[in-house]
């Protein structure tokens, strides 16, 4: 086929090079050694610095060994130093999607954990963790391989050792939910015993076993699905609870033993309140919380995910104009919900859902968030600082600070006064290696 026999080494270089992409850039692929060799320095015509929510112009970083060395408006680069000239840009560090799904795509969420095999889901999360790089998401934290078990595991290892592209991982396996469970395959015939998407567990016992299989095979968190299925009646949602708080504390305090946390998916009341009480380290969706919960966010800083593009997306793909409306309608709740949520200074992470939709779109989650009340610099800063801390980088990724690493993307225009900047890269550095770029080279 390929005209000569390749050995094996050679077939996966092959492989690499298919799921990079033959255009592009895959020729700075694989070339982290050579880039952090020799110090670059970026330079555009503004910077900026998140912490503050402004803009630094010009804008200059001196990128050595992987980090950050230096910052300003203008550097005085040691000798040898190359210069990374991308004119009128904006640079800011690599964004930070905190509910992706990988071994997910569009057209076929439920299907396709039945019908395509693990080996096929990891082929397309290799492709899909390569797509939200190229968009400029550095770091991501990957709630549920929906069946597909610690697959994750491989993926986020195959990218830690610079065998393929992709953003920092945190990982969470297969994801935990109880039997006819919000992920538990309720619609098909019992008969065939199709297998849940998620890692069955009912009782304490159970969720704590899980837990510890889970960390067995790689784990970096634990992802459990607190609430669900879903339904709305005159703006009202209804969302039975899976776990009680007691089940919810001993699942954290199990997490926290070998000092890790659990993140929910949780759209409202009673669960987010007993997520809230158990300790949880964020509550993902987060579509109606009562004020009791919204306090306790607050008190011990609990993340809210909002994940709005995927309910956006579900709502304009819907089966029948019906059922759209009804989406729509959902996601306008949600949107006031989530400005009462801002007034009561619940804290906020950016996390988009990306999986049933397309990946590398998921800059339109900025988008939503601004509209639904935010403003642009507040959502670079859920994104950026909150993302840090609830993907537990803080203090290495989410600013451009000396020592953190050079996750740095670059886009055209202002962020600050148009969030919608962030839908189109220009430029993609992760770790000192340039994945994407349109520079002037000196």
């Amino acid at each position: 086929m390929f005209g000569r026999l390749y050995q094996l080494g050679d077939m996966f270089s092959l492989l690499v090079a298919l799921a990079v992409g033959l255009s592009g850039t895959p020729q700075l692929f694989g070339q982290s050694q050579q880039n952090q060799a020799r110090p670059v320095i970026l330079r555009a015509a503004r910077l900026l610095d998140v912490a503050a929510g402004q803009l630094v112009s010009p804008g200059e970083i001196l990128v050595s060994n992987g980090r950050i060395a230096a910052v300003g408006p203008h550097l005085s680069p040691p000798a040898g130093t190359g210069i990374v000239d991308l004119g009128d840009r904006t640079l800011l560090p690599g964004l930070i999607d905190a509910h992706v799904h990988l071994f997910l795509h569009p057209g076929a969420e439920d299907l396709q954990t039945v019908e395509e095999s693990i080996p096929q889901r990891v082929i397309l999360a290799v492709l899909a963790a390569r797509e939200d790089l190229m968009a400029g998401f550095t770091a991501e934290r990957d709630m549920g391989t929906e069946g597909a078990g610690s697959a994750d595991t491989a993926v986020r290892d195959a990218i830690d050792k610079d065998l393929i592209p992709g953003p920092r991982l945190r990982i969470s396996g297969n994801a935990i939910d109880i039997l006819g469970g919000h992920e538990d395959a309720n619609r098909f015939n019992p008969e065939q015993h199709v297998l849940s998407n998620a890692t069955r567990a009912n009782g304490t016992a159970e969720l704590i076993t899980a837990i510890r299989q889970q960390f067995k095979e790689g784990a970096d968190f634990i992802k459990i699905y607190e609430t669900g299925y879903d339904s709305w009646a005159n703006g009202k949602l209804s969302t039975p609870y899976q776990y009680s708080e007691a089940e919810l504390n001993a699942a954290v305090v199990e997490t926290a033993r070998v000092g890790k946390r659990v993140a929910v998916h949780a759209t409202g009341e009673p669960g987010t309140l007993y997520a809230a009480k158990a300790g949880v380290a964020s509550i993902d969706h987060a579509d109606q919380l009562s004020e009791e919960t919204m306090q306790l966010m607050r008190e011990r800083q609990i993340f809210a995910v909002p994940t709005f593009t995927i309910s956006e997306y579900f709502a304009q793909h819907a089966g029948t104009p019906a059922a759209g409306e009804r989406l729509g309608e959902a996601l306008k709740a949600h949107g006031d919900e989530f400005r009462k949520q801002l007034e009561k200074g619940v804290p906020m992470a950016v996390g988009s859902d990306v999986g049933p939709f397309p990946h590398g779109t998921q800059a339109r989650e900025l988008e939503l968030m601004v509209q639904y009340g935010m403003p642009p610099a507040a959502v670079l800063q859920a994104d950026l600082l909150h993302g840090a801390k609830l993907l537990n980088w803080d203090g290495q990724i989410g600013q451009l600070k000396p020592g953190f690493f050079a996750d740095i993307i670059a886009v055209k225009g202002d962020p600050l006064t148009d969030i919608s900047a962030l839908k189109q890269v220009t430029f993609v550095m992760k770790n000192g290696t340039i994945y994407k770029a349109e520079p002037q080279t000196k």
